[in-house]
C-alpha cells in the first residue's frame, strides 16, 4: 500500500492535502479550510474525492465541508466537535481507524489546540496529518485545552517514528523559527532557522516536517530540557505563554 500526498497552499496561510490511495484511487481531503481552491486542485488532477478527514472544528479546517461535500458526495469523518459548525457522516476519536481505499489510517487523540483535535496517521507510509496540533517549529495555540492536554497529545506525537513526515496545516515556521532562537540556542536550531529564512525568502514551502527534526529542534519539544527544573508539562506550559506574548 502506498498513498500519493498532493499539498498546495491556500487562504493567507493554510495548506490543503489531497491524499490518494494508490491502490484504489480513494481519495481525501485533510480538512477544508478552501473549498474552491480543494476543488480546482481535484480537477487539475482528475481525482474523484470520497473522503472528508477533519481534524478539528475551526473554520479554517471544517468550514468548507458543506460546499465540497455538495459537489462530490464525499462523506464526513471528524471529530464530534466538527458538528459545532457542520454535519458528520461518522465521528471518530483515540484508537479508531479509518480507511482509505486500502490504507489504514489511525485516529490519534491530540486535543489541546481544541479540545477533541485529532490527528491521522498512516503507519505504513509513515505519514502523519496533524492539524494545528504541532507545527514545524512549533505547535498550536491552547484555544481551548490545558498545558498538560497538549503536552500529553504532543507526546503520543513524538512516540511516532523519528522518520515519519509530518503535514501541519500552515505555514508559520519563519515566525515560529524567530520564537525558537529566543529560547533555544542549540546549533541545530540556528542551522534550521537559517534554511528555513533561506527557503520563505525564495518563495519555498517548509511543511511537511519529520517527527526526528521536530524532536531536535522544535522548542516545545524540547520543553523539558529547556526548563529542567520543571515537570514536563510545565515545561511545556511556560514556553507555550511565553510564545503567546511573543512579539519578535
Amino acid at each position: 500500500m502506498s498513498l500519493t500526498v498532493h499539498q498546495f497552499p491556500c487562504l493567507s496561510d493554510n495548506y490543503g492535502f489531497l491524499v490518494r490511495d494508490d491502490a484504489t484511487g480513494t481519495t481525501a481531503t485533510i480538512d477544508t479550510p478552501d473549498a474552491d481552491a480543494i476543488l480546482a486542485e481535484l480537477g487539475k488532477l482528475g481525482w474523484t474525492l470520497d473522503l472528508i478527514l477533519n481534524t478539528h472544528w475551526h473554520p479554517d479546517h471544517a468550514g468548507g465541508n458543506a460546499a465540497i461535500q455538495a459537489a462530490t458526495g464525499a462523506t464526513i469523518v471528524g471529530p464530534q466537535e466538527v458538528t459545532r459548525i457542520a454535519p458528520l457522516d461518522r465521528a471518530v476519536g483515540q484508537g479508531d481507524t479509518v480507511m482509505l481505499g486500502e490504507t489504514p489510517l489511525s485516529v490519534i487523540d491530540t486535543g489541546g489546540h481544541t479540545l477533541g483535535h485529532i490527528a491521522y496517521h498512516d503507519a505504513a507510509d509513515r505519514i502523519a496529518f496533524v492539524g494545528d496540533t504541532l507545527f514545524a517549529l512549533g505547535c498550536g495555540r491552547l484555544f481551548e485545552g490545558t498545558a498538560e492536554q497538549m503536552w500529553g497529545s504532543l507526546s503520543r506525537l513524538t512516540a511516532l517514528p523519528d522518520d515519519t513526515t509530518v503535514y501541519c496545516a500552515h505555514e508559520y515556521t519563519a515566525s515560529n523559527a524567530r520564537f525558537a532562537l529566543s529560547v533555544d540556542d542549540a546549533p541545530a536550531l540556528k542551522d534550521r532557522a537559517e534554511a528555513v529564512f533561506a527557503a520563505r525568502e525564495r518563495g519555498q514551502p517548509t511543511v511537511p516536517t519529520t517527527i526526528g527534526l521536530e524532536k531536535a529542534t522544535n522548542p516545545f519539544l524540547r520543553a523539558p530540557l529547556l526548563r529542567p527544573h520543571l515537570p514536563p508539562a510545565e515545561a511545556f506550559g511556560e514556553i507555550r505563554a511565553a510564545k503567546d506574548g511573543f512579539k519578535g
